[in-house]
């Protein structure tokens, strides 16, 4: 079992920059694909962002490829989103989760508010 917390999140002017980190507890970090989710107030959640545990492949949502960047810190068991050039539309409360290469379980962190203001 892993815990995972969140944090960094906050308000931000439209074409600014912002970085949410997220911090994992409790089990082996190596073993969880870990990924970023978002979800808007009346929308639904969103896939934003992965990143492998090794070869530290990534895959991105259409709406943010070209200007979040996910990575990782294995020895310090760390992930981090890097948001570049935000859109109001980026405006959503971000979720850190780590999926269990093994078991394919997901857990999920309690989340952390981004407000992008026009």
């Amino acid at each position: 079992q892993v815990q995972l917390a969140e944090f960094g999140g906050g308000l931000v002017q439209s074409g600014g920059s912002l970085r949410v980190s997220c911090t994992a507890s409790g089990s082996t970090f190596t073993n969880y694909v870990m990924r970023w989710y978002r979800q808007a107030p009346g929308a639904e959640r969103e896939f934003v962002a992965s990143i492998e545990p090794y070869t530290t492949a990534t895959n991105y949502g259409d709406s943010v490829t070209g200007r979040f960047t996910i990575s990782r810190n294995n020895a310090e068991k760390m992930v981090y989103l890097q948001m570049n050039n935000l859109k109001v539309e980026d405006t959503a409360v971000y979720y850190c989760t780590a999926r269990n290469r093994y078991t394919g379980r997901e857990y999920w962190g309690q989340g952390t508010q981004v407000t992008v203001s026009s």
